[in-house]
């Protein structure tokens, strides 16, 4: 397990060694953030709700800001998605576009993936079953 190299308390973001940043506290989706191979992929961890959506939203922007145009979520620990936290996918989404990037989905449980389908998101997002496909269908291969 990686350790804590450096804390950013203005957003409770651990930054853990290895460039992997941990985010969690009180109302705010824990998530890790890891650049591979040119990939930012950013694993929230639990529940995608009202609560969450927001810091989530917040965090993947400040990522894009940040310079991030090729973004991977990994939803594989998500356990659950209100309607605010795939307004939340949306906007990033469209931000990611907005900066001339690519946006992908992994790993989205059978459960998750009902929703999106009776949604028609499944044909609005690019989804892959894994995160290594995440990854070749992010950067073009």
């Amino acid at each position: 397990m990686a350790r804590p190299t450096a804390v950013d308390n203005a957003r409770s973001a651990v930054v853990l060694s290895g460039g992997i940043k941990h985010w969690g506290g009180a109302g705010i989706v824990e998530m890790t953030v890891d650049l591979y191979d040119g990939v930012t992929i950013a694993g929230p961890k639990g529940r995608l709700d009202t609560a969450g959506a927001g810091p989530f939203a917040d965090q993947l922007a400040q990522q894009i800001r940040s310079g991030a145009r090729i973004l991977l979520i990994d939803l594989r620990q998500v356990l659950y998605v209100s309607s605010a936290g795939i307004r939340a996918l949306l906007m990033t989404a469209r931000l990611v576009d907005q900066h001339q990037g690519k946006f992908v989905l992994c790993g989205i449980s059978p459960e998750i993936m009902r929703v999106f389908a009776l949604g028609g998101l499944n044909t609005v997002f690019t989804i892959c079953p894994t995160r290594e496909d995440g990854v070749r269908t992010a950067r073009g291969n």
